[in-house]
């Protein structure tokens, strides 16, 4: 099942459009997207496949400016660091022997085709893969972990390199990475059931139709059911919150020269079974 946001209604996507949930359920569910999350486990019981392809015929066609963010208001955004093998290798840094945690503030959400501004510095992009939780989960054990998951979505760790780490001592990693619109999420959240493989998803992302990163979430070093065991050990972790799991290698800092991205530049985000991004960028300063 893939859920998308529109016009700020929650929605459940299929091939011809979108299906608005609280018509579907007659008021049963609103259209709050994160009022769902905290219904999560009631609306996947009510939301059967069957029930899906029945309303199919009902799904209205949407406009890519009008598709949102999956996941407008998490209350915590978790983001991990270091957590591709080839990452690490292309920072010459050993790989880490626990996960390496800092946050994304959640006024740094936007939606997969927004409009994001930049300021002056070097602004550089970070494809991830971006686990969901859908249920409240405190000290749970890697092997449940997938049951507090609601779903899978794409994302982008935009990253601005100057504050982020040399501007100040200690580095302001959070702030960095908190610009307004810094983490566009989107299309959709996919379903864990609907991957062949959760654990193996190929993710990408081009500048100006240049392709920069191409990964597998294979090729980190912590999964997401690993992250999820460790987080929930220290605090718990809440029906919307987001864990952005790591890039894989190609991010602009690490290349010779480095490239980073300017305005009227447009970054396409991609991953298997989720869908593309396309968000384009305008000067702050």
């Amino acid at each position: 099942m893939q859920i998308m946001n529109v016009a700020g209604r929650a929605a459940i996507a299929v091939e011809s459009g979108a299906i608005d949930v609280a018509e579907l359920s007659e008021g049963r569910f609103g259209p709050d997207m994160h009022a769902l999350y905290e219904q999560w486990d009631m609306f996947r019981e009510w939301a059967t496949a069957g029930r899906i392809a029945a309303a199919a015929p009902q799904a209205a066609a949407v406009e890519p400016a009008r598709v949102g963010p999956p996941v407008p208001r998490p209350p915590q955004v978790f983001a991990i660091g270091l957590n591709y093998k080839a990452h690490a290798a292309e920072a010459n840094l050993e790989l880490p022997s626990q996960p390496m945690v800092f946050t994304k503030y959640p006024a740094a959400i936007a939606g997969p085709f927004d409009a994001i501004g930049i300021p002056a510095g070097k602004v550089d992009w970070e494809v991830e893969l971006v686990a969901v939780i859908g249920r409240r989960a405190e000290r749970v054990a890697a092997g449940q972990a997938w049951d507090y998951v609601a779903g899978l979505t794409l994302g982008q760790d935009i990253s601005e390199r100057v504050l982020q780490t040399t501007s100040s001592v200690p580095p302001q990693y959070n702030l960095g990475k908190s610009y307004k619109g810094f983490a566009p999420i989107g299309p959709v959240l996919v379903t864990p059931d609907d991957f062949d493989n959760p654990d193996d998803i190929a993710i990408s992302c081009e500048l100006n139709g240049e392709t920069m990163q191409r990964g597998r979430t294979s090729d980190t070093v912590f999964t997401v059911a690993e992250l999820i065991e460790y987080l929930s050990r220290v605090l718990p972790l809440l029906p919307g919150d987001l864990i952005f799991t790591g890039t894989p290698a190609g991010i602009g800092a690490a290349r010779r020269p480095q490239v980073f991205i300017g305005p009227d530049d447009i970054l396409t985000t991609s991953a298997e079974g989720i869908g593309t991004m396309r968000n384009t960028f305008f000067p702050l300063d």
